[in-house]
């Protein structure tokens, strides 16, 4: 396994991408990411964006600011590669329940396979990270955890859900990754019948959570964003825009 290894073995830094800002819009807060500008370099990525990437992995995914008739988003372009961006975030996922988002994509992947090692690759997904909270943990996870620090220096997340745009996984279903239940991937698109149309999403990650793993969720760690097609060596191309965090309306 590779990508989901070094999941394992840098899972902190599976967090939100996007540069945060506090707001307010109709009487709610929210925590608006992904307001996008042109960066400052040449292939640069706007101030505050980290890019997530795999020791395993030589080829990254490429991912650029472009103009996208009135405003700016971002372009994500893999082949045979896989690499993300994420930035940090800690909000209890009570107050901040909802993420939205937009995003398009160019292809699906015709030897991806939701249920398949070596099929676990996609051309749009958004990972939303949860803490591990060692006051909460059991005996077990202290241990399997605190290990985890000793080597790394930080403790990976409890659990991550990732919403995907599906190669073949029917829109609405959710199941295990092919490589740890600790991470669960739900079909919120699924196929080519909508490739090439910007669409928004909106999540109820505390429901999610709870009906995925059965409890109540922990505090939001983060989310990254990843458009990777290492694993089929295939080559995929997407855009997101307008990533959010709020309250339920």
């Amino acid at each position: 396994m590779r990508k989901t290894r070094h999941w394992t073995s840098a899972a902190a830094l599976i967090v939100f991408m996007g540069i945060a800002a506090a707001a307010w819009a109709a009487g709610e807060e929210i925590v608006l990411l992904g307001r996008l500008v042109p960066p400052t370099a040449p292939e640069g990525l706007p101030d505050g964006w980290k890019p997530l990437t795999f020791k395993n992995i030589a080829a990254t995914t490429r991912y650029s600011i472009v103009s996208d008739g009135t405003g700016f988003v971002l372009k994500a372009e893999s082949r045979a590669a896989a690499s993300g961006l994420y930035r940090p975030v800690d909000l209890a996922p009570t107050a901040y329940p909802i993420l939205s988002w937009r995003w398009k994509v160019e292809n699906v992947l015709a030897k991806g396979d939701e249920r398949r090692k070596e099929g676990d690759d996609y051309a749009g997904r958004v990972y939303v990270a949860f803490q591990y909270d060692p006051e909460a943990a059991t005996l077990w996870e202290k241990t399997r955890y605190g290990t985890y620090k000793l080597f790394y220096g930080e403790y990976p997340p409890k659990a991550v859900i990732n919403y995907i745009w599906a190669n073949r996984l029917p829109k609405g279903t959710a199941i295990d990754n092919a490589f740890t239940d600790r991470a669960k991937m739900i079909a919120v698109r699924s196929g080519p019948q909508e490739i090439g149309r910007w669409l928004g999403e909106e999540r109820n990650l505390y429901e999610d959570y709870r009906r995925l793993f059965g409890q109540e969720p922990p505090r939001i760690a983060g989310v990254a964003l990843m458009t990777d097609t290492d694993n089929t060596g295939e080559s995929a191309v997407a855009y997101y825009d307008q990533i959010a965090l709020r309250a339920v309306r």
